[in-house]
């Protein structure tokens, strides 16, 4: 089943069930007036929802309406939660080689957490002060759970992921880096994420879902340049093992996302980066300096993730960097 969020007069938007081509939609109002309400209410809601589905998909394209992803909102415009993990050890890796940093001594996942009052979606421009910034994208993937307990195992926190999501979590990595040298959490450097426009339930992925990483590439686009194909199952922990270390202490709320951490693989010199911050730290340790820059107004990164025999799934997001208060 796929779910997305149209405009609306509401900040959280419209939901709506999409067809599995990505190209039809129909009205899910009379069962949730939007997502955040759904995923709350999800074991009344989620029949209905697929009984929904099923009969769009067997329409013979008749019912609904046209769907285009890109002038959707992000599934969920806001939401309680928006907790990120670095869950890729090649990211890791590569930027203590590049930096001479102590290689972080963690026996629990990383994982921090950010505003969850905005999400940008798919086709947003993205608007920022400054360049000075250091202003960086990063390629993730994400779920969206319904109500967690505390002290959750990952056994069971595996029932409790209703959604899969495909992120952009934006990084002001100038601010970041002396952000983190007070030892206190991001706020400047950590603003809005983008997700885009279709979210999907695990089962849409098929057999390249499993241990709780997503097995296919995430391909980003750069000013019109491929810039990575990373894919998404080389990580330290699967997205039930985030879960549950999200829910150690304390419950989750329904709508809680939490997000993998930037797409990175060992073979980064065939797939390339999910973001620019890896790409100059492989330049350091491959050419012995920075030659990558960060992102000035006006540049764009596209991503996207389709499925085995390109089938499409969560749609693509492509983004303009603009100055605040500007258009592109």
């Amino acid at each position: 089943m796929k779910l997305a969020t149209l405009k609306s007069n509401s900040r959280d938007g419209t939901l709506v069930v999409v067809s599995d081509d990505n190209q039809r939609c129909i009205s899910a109002e009379s069962i949730a007036p939007n997502l955040l309400s759904a995923i709350e209410n999800w074991n009344h809601v989620e029949q209905d929802l697929r009984q929904l589905s099923k009969a769009l998909n067997g329409s013979d394209g008749d019912a609904g309406q046209p769907f285009d992803s890109m002038t959707a909102t992000a599934p969920l415009p806001r939401t309680w939660q928006w907790l990120d993990g670095s869950a890729f050890p090649q990211h890791g890796k590569l930027m203590e080689k590049a930096y001479n940093l102590p290689p972080i001594d963690a026996q629990k996942p990383l994982m921090y957490q950010g505003l969850s009052d905005c999400f940008f979606g798919p086709s947003d421009d993205i608007p920022f002060p400054s360049e000075d910034g250091g202003i960086d994208f990063e390629g993730e993937f994400g779920v969206i759970v319904d109500a967690v307990p505390m002290g959750v195992s990952p056994e069971h926190a595996m029932q409790h992921i209703k959604l899969i999501v495909q992120l952009n979590d934006w990084s002001l990595r100038t601010i970041a880096v002396a952000e983190m040298k007070t030892g206190f959490g991001w706020v400047q450097g950590k603003p809005a994420c983008s997700m885009a426009g279709v979210a999907i339930t695990p089962e849409e992925l098929g057999q390249v879902w499993r241990e709780g990483q997503i097995h296919l590439p995430l391909r980003v686009d750069l000013n019109g340049e491929r810039f990575g194909e990373t894919v998404g199952n080389e990580m330290e922990y699967g997205f039930h093992e985030l879960v549950a270390h999200a829910a150690a202490t304390r419950d989750l709320p329904a709508g809680t996302v939490i997000g993998s951490g930037t797409v990175s693989n060992e073979d980064y010199k065939a797939v390339g980066s999910s973001c620019i911050s890896e790409r100059r730290a492989i330049d350091l340790i491959e050419l012995g300096e920075i030659q990558t820059p960060f992102m000035s107004f006006g540049d764009r990164v596209r991503m996207e993730t389709r499925g085995l025999d390109d089938k499409p799934l969560f749609g693509p997001m492509d983004q303009c960097v603009t100055k605040q208060g500007k258009n592109k």
